[in-house]
């Protein structure tokens, strides 16, 4: 069984990964030129909880193109993966099928991470009516924007390791090659731990369980009985 699921080169790519890239670039481009002077990017088109001012419905697609403008490696760690995986994905399923699986979990992980915060809210709302922080603070925590790729392309990373879990890796620091599966289940675990553990730490650990959880969802649903697909 072939196990070399490597990217062939640019000028190779399936249609929508490659689409999907220039489009993330170009977007993180205009955040860091013109967007937000002209139009407001982040308080358009990232998502905020459904209690903020900024909410808007089409934030649930919209906020998987924006990345962070401080951050050029969020983006750049996220692109790598979308091509490192996602060319895989794609070339097996086709480009309609592929860009359904990326957007339903890029929603899928809006939804999950829509929960996280609920719950945060909920425990910030009794000690904002008690005067224990500020109506600031308050503010503050409902209009958090969540931007990035990430839920998405974690979908995307859990669909291949549940379709090729025994296909080999590198990770640094990591000094030696280790399976897809464990890989996936390594990161996901990370992330639970982030998402209970830390507080206002910027990433959306939730969110990533989000995209992974959904994605491995539709990849059971789409080849249910059909364990040939599996490697």
């Amino acid at each position: 069984m072939r196990t070399d699921f490597r990217p062939r080169g640019y000028s190779n790519l399936p249609t929508i990964v490659k689409n999907l890239l220039i489009i993330n670039g170009l977007v993180w481009l205009a955040q860091i030129t013109i967007g937000e002077r002209l139009i407001g990017m982040e308080e358009t088109f990232a998502l905020f909880y459904v209690k903020s001012f900024y909410f808007k419905p089409w934030q649930a697609v919209t906020y998987m193109f924006l990345h962070s403008p401080a951050n050029f490696f969020h983006l750049l760690f996220n692109m790598f993966a979308l091509w490192m995986f996602g060319s895989t994905l794609e070339n097996l399923w086709g480009p309609s099928r592929f860009l359904t699986f990326y957007l339903l979990c890029g929603i899928g992980a809006a939804a999950v991470h829509m929960g996280a915060l609920w719950y945060d809210i909920s425990q910030l709302e009794p000690l904002f009516r008690q005067g224990l922080i500020s109506a600031e603070q308050f503010e503050m925590a409902l209009n958090v924007p969540t931007m990035g790729a990430s839920g998405a392309v974690m979908g995307i990373f859990a669909a291949f390791a549940y379709t090729f879990p025994n296909s080999e890796m590198l990770i640094l620091p990591i000094p030696f090659p280790i399976k897809a599966k464990w890989a996936l289940l390594g990161l996901a675990l990370m992330d639970l731990f982030g998402g209970i553990s830390s507080q206002q730490s910027g990433i959306a650990h939730f969110a990533h369980l989000g995209g992974a959880a959904f994605g491995i969802l539709l990849v059971m649903i789409w080849n249910r009985g059909n364990r040939r697909m599996f490697y």
